[in-house]
């Protein structure tokens, strides 16, 4: 899977400013005030409070693509009421978390192999798994033995490209001598940070707005592999704007965050593929790259390419992931996976605005 690299924060800016301010507001400025959920976040609103009531009563959720409501796979009538109370719709199905959580388990023993990823598919009740062309046919076999003795819980198909990091060089951060993109900006209080990829905070303390710049920020905490985000600091007196760029002269406003859902249309803005969208395909993700395994991710079908790692995937104004990487693009057809957005706040304390 290349770790591609993207951008979200308004980063055209960068090679004018020569900061990451993207804002007009004085240096210390408080947030503004959170606006109220949209109809856009009600998938998102709703799905946090079914997993709340749930737990792991469900085998996991999606968006029917036809209705757009938010369908809820669960094993049992009990939990099918409780479903329709909270205003969702239920579908029966015969696995549970439980049994998805012991197959993905195996994999995890039995089938770790650089070049493939595994992940959730609520939408047919399975563990969803990839090999890349990197992975050779004795390995190929070897996955699919392991996936044979899951007893249907499992399906396997062969993507192209292959699951790698990607640094490249171009409009975005830049620190170690590599460019990488910024997710999203966030706040502690009056002090203002941005968050990124752990694989790029991995590279440098500091980061700058241009190549060989001055820096604007500097490296507070990093986290991979096994999680993919990290978090500057602001160092330049800046108070940047917290919206994503959508290189067409305008900027998207972020106001919440949420995790993704099956089904979900959702946007990626990064400083090499620019905007593309793309859709949720399944979550609770292990993808096995070649310097380490990252779990807990997403995988979509936006498309991404070197240079993109690092930025923003969203869903109107609602923050979604930090982009990780992806095996490639055919078409309008990629694999963009994401770090969900909500553990790296929560990992650093801090909230979008």
């Amino acid at each position: 899977m290349r770790r591609t690299f993207c951008t979200r924060l308004g980063l055209s800016a960068l090679l004018v400013t020569g900061s990451l301010a993207l804002g007009t507001a004085p240096a210390g400025a408080q947030a503004e005030p959170t606006p109220a959920p949209s109809a856009a976040d009600a998938p998102n609103a709703l799905d946090a409070r079914v997993e709340r009531q749930l737990g792991d009563d469900s085998a996991g959720t999606y968006l029917d693509r036809r209705t757009g409501k938010l369908v809820v796979t669960v094993t049992s009538e009990s939990a099918a009421e409780r479903v329709r109370a909270a205003g969702a719709t239920p579908e029966r199905v015969s696995r549970s978390a439980a049994q998805l959580a012991a197959a993905m388990d195996t994999l995890e023993s039995r089938a770790k192999i650089t070049g493939t990823s595994w992940g959730v598919d609520p939408r047919t009740n399975q563990i969803a798994v990839q090999a890349d062309r990197s992975v050779s046919a004795r390995d190929l076999a070897r996955l699919h033995r392991v996936v044979d003795s899951l007893d249907g819980a499992a399906r396997v198909s062969r993507v192209p490209g292959t699951f790698k990091r990607e640094v490249a060089g171009g409009d975005a951060i830049y620190g170690g001598g590599s460019r990488c993109s910024a997710a999203f900006n966030v706040s502690k209080g009056t002090t203002r940070y941005f968050v990124t990829a752990g694989h790029c905070t991995n590279l440098s303390a500091n980061w700058s707005a241009t190549s060989g710049g001055a820096a604007v920020g500097v490296r507070e905490g990093t986290s991979f592999p096994t999680n993919d985000y990290g978090i500057v600091r602001y160092t330049n007196g800046s108070s940047p704007a917290g919206n994503v760029n959508l290189y067409n002269g305008s900027y998207q406003e972020i106001s919440s965050a949420a995790n993704a859902v099956v089904g979900q249309a959702i946007k990626k803005s990064g400083s090499t593929t620019k905007v593309t969208s793309g859709s949720v395909t399944a979550v609770n993700v292990t993808v096995n790259y070649g310097d380490g395994p990252v779990h807990g991710m997403v995988r979509t079908t936006a498309c991404s390419a070197g240079g993109d790692s690092g930025g923003a995937h969203f869903a109107g104004t609602v923050a979604l992931g930090i982009h990780s990487g992806s095996s490639g693009c055919t078409g309008t057809n990629g694999s963009a996976i994401h770090q969900p957005v909500r553990e790296a706040l929560t990992a650093y304390g801090v909230n979008v605005y």
